[in-house]
């Protein structure tokens, strides 16, 4: 903290054309305040949800279901992605805890759809990155 505290001086100093430790105070205190309106347990929700994304089979899983508007039953989307029965499972029971997508039984068929939430992901990606 103290190497933070003295780099922040220096630009303090750059910026203010000189610093005094009041000024060094008041900006960690102002900074603290951002810190503490993050949240922390929503950056930890948010990073679920990150988390869930950065595997390539669930993220495919996520773009599939968002691409479908509809939902899909397990044997279409084991068909989508080159993984084993479990491993398939296992990804579509974390993108259900991450709130991306919602899983039922419809008789014998387990069916899933993307959520509100995973359209707005992927709606922001797509939008995020250009094709170049």
């Amino acid at each position: 903290m103290a190497q933070a505290t003295e780099r922040l001086q220096r630009y303090l100093d750059d910026e203010l054309g000189e610093c005094r430790s009041e000024d060094v105070e008041r900006r960690l205190d102002e900074l603290s305040t951002l810190e503490a309106g993050l949240g922390t347990a929503q950056a930890e929700a948010e990073l679920d949800v990150l988390s869930a994304l950065s595997n390539e089979t669930r993220y495919t899983l996520v773009r599939v279901l968002v691409a479908a508007q509809e939902e899909l039953c397990v044997c279409e989307l084991n068909a989508v992605v080159d993984v084993t029965e479990s491993g398939l499972s296992h990804a579509l029971s974390a993108l259900v805890g991450a709130d991306l997508v919602e899983g039922w039984k419809d008789g014998r068929w387990k069916k899933y759809r993307a959520t509100n939430r995973a359209v707005a992901l992927v709606t922001v990606l797509e939008g995020s990155v250009a094709d170049e």
